[in-house]
């Protein structure tokens, strides 16, 4: 990770300011961390290995394991930027619940560099509050072929390269099926999820000065479930409860995503670098479900299982006919001016044109005792004039095509100030959205400095405006309707961060701590139910968030990295002046590890762990409305409760039968392997039984709500073979 710093009188290597290597595109974002590919590749995660590993960071947190989305410092899923290759990714956008989501568009096998942002990241990268993720796709330099064949699924990938490298080509396909891993939870469901997809990445080198390259993704994910009986005991030692609950009907759930990025690079000199990307996306998701369920919640003797009072029995219809598509594409014109190595000047502008069109149709009617829910309270003995409601009904028919118009300068620089090493990178980015007539601009700034010390530090501040320019999630209120007049919500953030290097028992390590504070008006307040998020529709909070981070990093056995990370971090939210209270994605502490380890008289036994301990989110507020339909304010100061803390452990082990370096197999069938590995993944493993959220139900006698968890996935072994010819 060494960086070349020139000067008139002298040309010295210094140690890391800028996190890169030989070969990899350069990054210039002081923020940023490397992510290690292989390392990807090899965590036991359910979520997908690039966000697997992303989770173990200090400032990235995650209540499921199912899901590849993750909240970075108090924020929430949708306020990460992904890029790849420099193309903005969207995610789908109407799945509600873990289960759903199947696999990360990221493809670990296809993954050259990873570098991740938890805030203060540089002008070049888009319009949200938390994170910037960019992955670059690796070129081939040979033919080649990979697979990996599981109980949950399999890959295979070839590639190619022409014999004077002009024409590369990498192509990818992965299938899985997570219902093993599901039948853990402990119901009586039939699930048949389904997730597939297949991406490809070409480039053609037509001389030194220009290039050409594609990528292409396209993705179907069908998920359907027929719930038949769930019983969930929960409550506490002095009154312990229990719900019952019989189902009838099903889900049937589909996403498809496609994108394609055709890039044109021209580098006339060593000086000057040009790039064109023309991108189109299209995402078409339909949720369709009819599940009616009836229930009964009654309390327990803890010592002999007889109920002993029952507080409510009722049921419940949960409707839905969703459909969205949404169709982006454009192009972004990107320079880069380095008159030296030691200073770049980058501008870049972006259009877009946004086509989306929503129909929505979801309700929810909650019976209790003969009575839908929510009503009025009579006396005993008073008959009920009450009227037939629904708990909630979001109905709406959309459709918009804005354009999006943003642009971004930046300068970034190093140099010596006296015997101290510089670093400066400073940008200001713009935007403007014509479907709610808004512009913002966001200035952003970093600086670092390595005195020099004996001891290796280095000291970093960053931070800037960060807006959160408003999309389908946002624009959407719980009337079902887009609402032209919502702003952007807006962060000012700064961070304050160290890194001190230094070795113990004769190997490296890097000790990591950053301190931040982000001040948050124009805020959209949001309910957080599972993984999906439901947006007020109105800029009426303000808050703030404040944490400390920590990471060590480091060989803790010789010739592999591992590290230990640990946070805290509050946010808070104010809505309309009625008082700080914890945001949905407050995180508070959490500790995370990831370790490897081989067994030293036989290396080709290997073991990757990946521990969590986090403690739990504000369990979610459900989802109140008025007479009018509009969401109640008071409601997320009425329901405050934390979900359990979520603990996790995941281990991966493999051996090694073939690779290039120790274990090289010169004759037979066996010698076209170039690498063969039989791995055992143990997947939550210790069976803890993790909540990630709460299911409300009311008692219509007393009008309380009881927060029943919803578990998450027990423990699962899983094989898996992978090989490369």
């Amino acid at each position: 990770m060494n960086v070349l710093f020139v000067n008139a009188e002298r040309e010295t290597q210094i140690q890391e300011v800028v996190f890169q290597k030989k070969g990899k595109p350069k990054v210039t974002d002081l923020t940023s961390i490397e992510i290690s590919a292989k390392e990807a590749q090899q965590v036991a995660s359910l979520s997908g290995g690039v966000e697997g590993l992303i989770k173990t960071l200090p400032s990235v947190n995650s209540n499921t394991e199912l899901s590849s989305q993750y909240m970075v410092r108090g924020g929430n899923y949708d306020e990460n930027l992904i890029y790849i290759n420099d193309i903005e990714i969207y995610r789908p956008f109407l799945i509600r619940n873990s289960l759903q989501e199947g696999m990360s568009i990221i493809n670990p096998d296809m993954v050259q560099a990873i570098n991740f942002s938890a805030g203060g990241f540089e002008a070049k990268y888009g319009d949200k509050m938390s994170s910037a993720l960019n992955i670059y796709y690796r070129q081939p330099t040979k033919f080649e072929v990979s697979g990996e064949a599981s109980l949950i699924g399999g890959r295979l990938s070839t590639g190619f390269a022409s014999k004077n490298k002009k024409l590369s080509a990498l192509f990818s396909g992965r299938y899985r099926n997570t219902n093993l891993v599901l039948n853990t939870l402990n119901e009586d469901t039939d699930f048949n999820p389904q997730y597939m997809d297949f991406q490809s990445y070409i480039n053609y080198k037509l001389n030194d000065k220009w290039d050409f390259s594609f990528i292409g993704y396209w993705s179907k994910n069908d998920y359907e479930m027929v719930p038949k009986v769930k019983e969930v005991d929960f409550g506490s030692l002095q009154t312990p409860l229990k719900l019952s609950v019989f189902y009838n009907g099903k889900e049937d759930d589909q996403y498809k995503n496609m994108m394609g990025t055709a890039s044109i690079n021209f580098k006339p000199n060593k000086k000057w670098t040009f790039t064109l990307d023309n991108f189109a996306y299209q995402n078409r998701e339909r949720e369709y479900y009819t599940i009616a369920s009836a229930y009964l919640l009654q309390t327990f003797d803890p010592i002999t299982g007889a109920p002993i009072t029952s507080y409510d029995v009722g049921g419940q219809i949960d409707h839905a006919r969703n459909d969205l598509l949404v169709k982006t594409y454009g192009s972004q014109l990107k320079t880069r001016f380095s008159p030296d190595v030691n200073t770049d000047f980058e501008v870049g502008l972006k259009f877009e044109k946004e086509n989306l069109k929503d129909f929505t149709n979801e309700w929810q009617l909650v019976d209790s005792l003969g009575y839908s829910t929510p009503r009025d309270y009579t006396n005993p003995g008073v008959l009920d004039p009450s009227q037939l409601r629904l708990r909630y009904n979001i109905a709406g028919t959309n459709h918009i095509e804005p354009t999006r118009l943003s642009g971004y300068a930046q300068f970034s620089k190093k140099f010596y100030w006296g015997e101290n090493r510089v670093f400066l990178n400073a940008g200001v980015r713009a935007s403007h959205w014509d479907f709610n007539d808004e512009t913002i601009i966001s200035p952003r700034a970093q600086f670092a400095i390595k005195p020099n010390w004996d001891m290796d530090m280095l000291f970093k501040i960053s931070g800037g405006i960060y807006y959160q320019s408003p999309f389908y999630k946002e624009i959407k209120d719980l009337d079902g309707n887009f609402n032209s007049n919502i702003k952007s919500q807006r962060s000012m953030q700064v961070i304050l961060s160290n890194d001190y290097e230094f070795r113990m028992v004769d190997r490296p390590f890097k000790l990591t701590t950053e301190a931040y504070y982000k001040k948050m008006d124009n805020l959209i307040p949001y309910y957080l139910d599972n993984v999906r998020i439901r947006y007020s529709g109105e800029n009426n909070a303000e808050g703030y968030a404040y944490g400390l981070d920590t990471r060590l990093f480091g060989e803790f056995v010789p010739g592999v990295d591992s590290w230990i990370s640990a946070s805290y971090a509050r946010v808070y939210e104010n809505i309309e002046g009625k008082g700080n209270i914890p945001r949905p994605t407050d995180p508070r502490f959490r500790f995370s590890m990831f370790y490897q380890d081989y067994m030293p008289k036989f290396p080709s036994m290997r073991v990757n762990l990946t521990l969590t301990y986090a403690n739990g989110l504000p369990s979610g507020t459900p989802i109140s409305l008025d007479e009018n339909g509009k969401p109640i304010s008071e409601a997320p100061y009425r329901y405050q409760r934390t979900l359990p803390s979520y603990k996790r452990v995941d281990i991966g082990l493999s051996k090694v039968f073939i690779d290039q370096k120790d274990n090289k197999v010169n004759s037979g069938f066996w010698s076209n392997f170039n690498e063969l590995v039989l791995g055992v993944q143990i997947f939550n493993a210790f069976n803890i039984s993790n909540t990630v959220a709460n299911q409300w139900v009311n008692d219509v006698t007393t009008g309380y709500n009881y927060p029943v968890p919803v578990r998450l996935t027990g423990r699962f072994f899983n094989v898996k073979l992978e090989f490369k010819l």
